[in-house]
């Protein structure tokens, strides 16, 4: 926003803030964090405390930002509960996402830094990664809760910890109960906490970094919660009419085991298998950007291909292990197969009811590109990945800070939508 643009809508801001911050216990923590609010929202190409202290006139104090990103004493899951509640009634979320995001660094004194992969730079390099839980549907979307994933490299009670990196934790304020955890893990973590803040929980939508995990999915099940998660092409699985078989027992040694007849297949086998004519047309949603041919009557490019939906029964020693009884449980298997293409590209499986209709499963795998936009608006716009403090609890505060500004934004961008307005 420019300056004007802030000066417009300052009022709402500060209605706004006075609701979500409501949780500080001081008064000048509230003016703070709405001071921060405004620098984030502000147009600047760095968002740290000094250039967001300079545009901001007579509340420019740079050391006061500072502190209040970094060291003031309040509790950020305060903060997002807050937020949840508020953005709740807007979003109307179809769906909770889980995701995460690299932010890149030079050196390796901040919390959590590694050379660990992050889709951010599509390789793996020296970053922290943050995993976020969104409300999302259709037309918005709002991170609501955050966590600092922690390598193994610091956790000293891995078998690979390093010495150097481990004797960090003290200075980066990182608590001495925060050990590793596979990036599932926290994931669960935050929904049960989402869950504890009485936010109403739809399905749960993940890609194939969660997905691929049995043991998430079977998380998911046990707490109540469908899914659509995201899977790689070679998750291995039985066909849904497979029926495991008993052999004779000849009386001698151990008895048969009730077992499947055939190995697993990978879910792209079974996907070739049934053929690409068993895909069909769907259209998800419509695009932002003008087109011809496939358009809505808004005139945009509606974003359209081909699926298929097999039933399935993933197999896999974890799968096994936390299954009663010798036959696997059967499942949805959702797959993209373009017209054109020799095999499909994308890969989903679901638990959602069997009578769903094909168009709706669609449209939840597809929700989590929502959570992409959401990213690159944070970092581009709000300064999510500028952050250069190097503690714990700061990053969950600056995260929590960039959040509720992103929130504004998307109540500014609903209300003065046109009614016709794509979604973003």
């Amino acid at each position: 926003m420019t300056p004007d643009d802030m000066a417009a809508v300052r009022g709402e801001l500060e209605e706004f803030t006075a609701e979500v911050f409501e949780p500080f216990a001081r008064n000048d923590q509230r003016r703070w964090g709405q001071v921060c609010l405004r620098g984030l929202l502000t147009d600047g190409q760095r968002k740290p405390a000094e250039p967001m202290a300079a545009r901001l006139g007579e509340d420019g104090n740079r050391q006061a930002l500072a502190h209040s990103i970094t060291h003031s004493p309040w509790d950020p899951a305060h903060i997002r509960a807050k937020l949840a509640w508020r953005m709740e009634g807007v979003i109307r979320p179809q769906a909770l996402v889980f995701d995460d995001t690299g932010f890149l660094k030079d050196g390796t004194a901040s919390a959590c830094v590694s050379r660990q992969y992050t889709g951010t730079a599509g390789k793996v390099t020296h970053c922290q990664v943050g995993v976020s839980l969104h409300l999302a549907s259709g037309h918005a979307s709002a991170a609501v809760n955050w966590r600092l994933f922690l390598p193994q490299t610091r956790d000293p009670a891995s078998a690979k910890a390093d010495p150097g990196k481990v004797t960090r934790r003290a200075a980066c304020g990182i608590p001495d109960d925060v050990g590793h955890k596979k990036k599932w893990q926290p994931a669960l973590d935050m929904l049960d906490e989402t869950r504890s803040w009485r936010i109403g929980v739809p399905p749960a939508i993940a890609d194939a970094g969660y997905g691929d995990a049995a043991a998430f999915r079977h998380g998911l099940q046990a707490r109540g919660l469908n899914y659509v998660a995201g899977i790689s092409s070679t998750l291995p699985a039985q066909p849904a009419d497979a029926a495991p078989v008993t052999e004779p027992y000849s009386g001698t040694g151990r008895p048969p085991v009730t077992r499947y007849p055939g190995k697993p297949q990978s879910v792209k086998e079974l996907l070739i298998a049934a053929g690409r004519k068993a895909a069909r047309p769907v259209q998800w949603r419509e695009g932002s950007r003008p087109g011809t041919g496939r358009s809505g009557r808004s005139g945009r490019k509606r974003m359209y291909s081909r699926f298929v939906a097999l039933r399935i029964r993933p197999a896999g020693h974890e799968v096994r292990q936390a299954t009663d009884g010798p036959e696997l449980p059967e499942c949805r298997l959702l797959a993209q197969w373009p017209a054109g293409a020799p095999e499909p590209v994308q890969f989903w499986l679901s638990d959602l009811p069997s009578g769903m209709p094909l168009a709706t499963l669609v449209r939840l795998a597809k929700l989590r590109r929502r959570i992409e936009h959401d990213y690159r608006e944070m970092k581009q716009a709000l300064g999510l990945s500028h952050f250069e403090d190097r503690t714990w609890g700061g990053w969950h505060h600056h995260v929590t800070l960039v959040s509720v500004a992103h929130a504004f934004r998307t109540l500014q961008r609903l209300t003065r939508a046109p009614k016709d307005a794509a979604p973003a």
